[in-house]
């Protein structure tokens, strides 16, 4: 394999891996579906769904573009429009940097997702 395949590989890679570790993020009590899709004009996004018993969808999610000459790796947690978690927006030149950093911040995403879905069940419990 060339290295252009390699690096789309290692790509195709970093996805499924995302993909899988933020699909974990469940809880019994609540509704949740993992998503990943395209977006122009080279990015890729993969994250988790919870739908809270009060209708707010909470969404923890991790990009990874290229803009220019640069890979822009985002991630973050949301719930409808109040931001929880934005880690700061990371350009890296090359696809490896790119993919270590994608791989960091779904770490990130990831490590609070349970207890904030806990918080925010026990806060719809006590009102």
């Amino acid at each position: 394999m060339d290295s252009e395949s390699l690096a789309a590989a290692g790509l195709l890679e970093a996805l499924s891996r995302a993909s899988e570790i933020l699909a974990e993020l469940r809880h019994p009590f609540v509704r949740s579906e993992q998503f990943s899709y395209f977006f122009p004009p080279a990015g890729a996004r993969v994250g988790a769904a919870v739908m809270l018993p009060d209708g707010r969808e909470l969404r923890f999610e991790v990009s990874i573009a290229v803009s220019g000459r640069a890979f822009q790796v985002e991630g973050g947690i949301q719930v409808e429009a109040e931001t929880l978690l934005e880690l700061p927006r990371k350009s890296v030149s090359g696809i490896e940097e790119g993919l270590a950093a994608f791989g960091d911040y779904v770490g990130e995403v990831a490590a609070p997702a349970r207890q904030l879905i806990e918080q925010l069940l026990e806060e719809l419990s006590d009102n």
